[in-house]
């Protein structure tokens, strides 16, 4: 009897000891659970690459393989609202690395050999230094580049341990590393999924056996307690004409809210016109009619004027389109055509003659319009039919930066002798002191082509 109750009493403490090791089980007093148990990868699985990954002294370390697809290690257990924490290293500049957050597999998709997409928190070791913000895997690309932060690309180090925080609650998904905050993202396309540890695919066999490594891997899924933002970071809100609270908070206001062009006016009238452009399902669309600039509908601006200030929208344009998005428009010039303004240059590259007009590319998307263009390297073009996001910064030192999806692709400062000699050169020297006015309205262009626009909101600089 003694012996059946000693084997019964050993039995029982294997099946203890066991269930505290479990990933799945290994709940803490303050409501985090390992998802890593430091002796193996139970509760996870390798999918889609090749690239090995090994647990060495309470350490997952990923090792590069050369020729094979980036390589995932993700958990078995899908994830909807949850605080997730982990340290992460970096050895080598090759080792591009990421943590997926509510990814997603389709072990179906290339021939059966799997994809994984959806969000990722990239780990960019490169000069480019984009550690934390938020990369669309596989799927619609970055959603957050550190050229949105850059006070933010110093906060990844090379060579050591990296504490990563990131918070998906609801359609928010935003990133701490090393206590840095780094990108806030407010997108709905993703509700739940896996959390997955990225190896990088390599094509170079002398970057073979490079190490990525992994610990303190660990999980909040109840009794959130979401850690409040207190710099003025910029916030990618992909939602429909909406503000956060933040975005509130910092002295964001929408110029569109989706259902009506109040705060819209004409560009030489007191009403909209008439024809032309119109509100529907939650965009602001001028209609295509024959390709001139303004002389079928004509242009809208803002009733406000505008000096300091931070200006975002959303775009879409046709085949072949030529737009506009202007600001520190006067309305003093009387033009005939579309009223002048700085120009933040929306076209489609590919198809209008535009692009190759102009000098060095000045007419090309994101540029300012036939002074100064946007650079082509390293930017993201989304082409007709798919939503860019544009966005125009003025500082208070008239310094104006143009973004195009998240990338600074243009900067020069207003009043400069660079800037007035950019001018000299142009279609605008023959307006006295060009672009240089105290303050303007905000215009969207009619060319005569369709194009969209939405969440167009705008922060006023002090």
């Amino acid at each position: 009897m003694k012996a059946i109750k000693l084997i019964y009493f050993l039995t029982l403490i294997s099946i203890l000891t066991y269930s505290c090791q479990s990933p799945t089980n290994n709940k803490q007093e303050d409501g985090w659970t390992d998802l890593f148990n430091g002796k193996d990868l139970s509760g996870w699985k390798t999918v889609m690459g090749a690239a090995d990954f090994q647990v060495e002294d309470d350490v997952i370390i990923g090792f590069a393989k050369a020729n094979t697809p980036n390589t995932f290690l993700v958990t078995e257990e899908d994830y909807t609202d949850f605080i997730l924490e982990l340290d992460l290293k970096i050895e080598n500049l090759s080792s591009n690395s990421g943590v997926m957050v509510r990814g997603q597999f389709d072990p179906s998709a290339r021939d059966g050999n799997g994809l994984v997409y959806g969000y990722q928190i990239e780990a960019d070791p490169t000069e480019r230094a984009w550690s934390g913000g938020l990369y669309d895997e596989a799927r619609r690309g970055w959603l957050y580049p550190l050229d949105l932060n850059p006070d933010a690309k110093s906060a990844f180090k090379m060579n050591e341990w990296n504490h990563y925080r990131i918070e998906a609650i609801g359609n928010e998904i935003k990133t701490w590393i090393n206590g840095q905050e780094v990108s806030y993202v407010v997108d709905e396309m993703d509700t739940k999924g896996h959390i997955g540890l990225q190896v990088h695919s390599i094509n170079n066999p002398d970057d073979e056996g490079n190490k990525t490594y992994f610990r303190n891997v660990r999980v909040k899924t109840e009794n959130l307690d979401p850690k409040p933002f207190s710099s003025d970071l910029f916030v990618v809100n992909t939602t429909l004409n909406t503000l956060t609270d933040l975005e509130k908070d910092k002295g964001w206001k929408l110029l569109f809210n989706g259902e009506s062009t109040d705060g819209w006016r004409a560009a030489y009238k007191d009403e909209i016109p008439s024809e032309g452009w119109q509100v529907k399902d939650g965009l602001l669309i001028i209609k295509a009619s024959d390709g001139s600039e303004s002389m079928t509908f004509g242009d809208i601006v803002t009733e406000e004027k505008y000096s300091a200030f931070d200006l975002a929208f959303d775009f879409k344009f046709s085949e072949g389109a030529n737009s506009g998005v202007k600001y520190f428009v006067t309305l003093s010039e009387n033009n005939v055509g579309s009223a002048i303004g700085l120009e933040y240059q929306i076209l489609d590259d590919e198809k209008h003659p535009d692009a190759k007009m102009g000098l060095d590319g000045n007419r090309t998307l994101a540029s300012l319009y036939d002074l100064i263009p946007a650079k082509k390297s390293g930017r993201f073009v989304k082409g007709p039919g798919e939503w860019n996001k544009g966005r125009v910064l003025v500082n208070t030192d008239n310094t104006v930066t143009h973004f195009l999806n998240g990338v600074k692709v243009l900067e020069y400062k207003r009043g400069s002798d660079e800037y007035r000699s950019k001018v000299a050169g142009s279609k605008y020297k023959i307006w006295e002191d060009f672009g240089e006015a105290e303050e303007g309205h905000i215009l969207l262009q009619d060319h005569g082509d369709e194009v969209h626009f939405k969440n167009i909101k705008i922060k006023t600089l002090h």
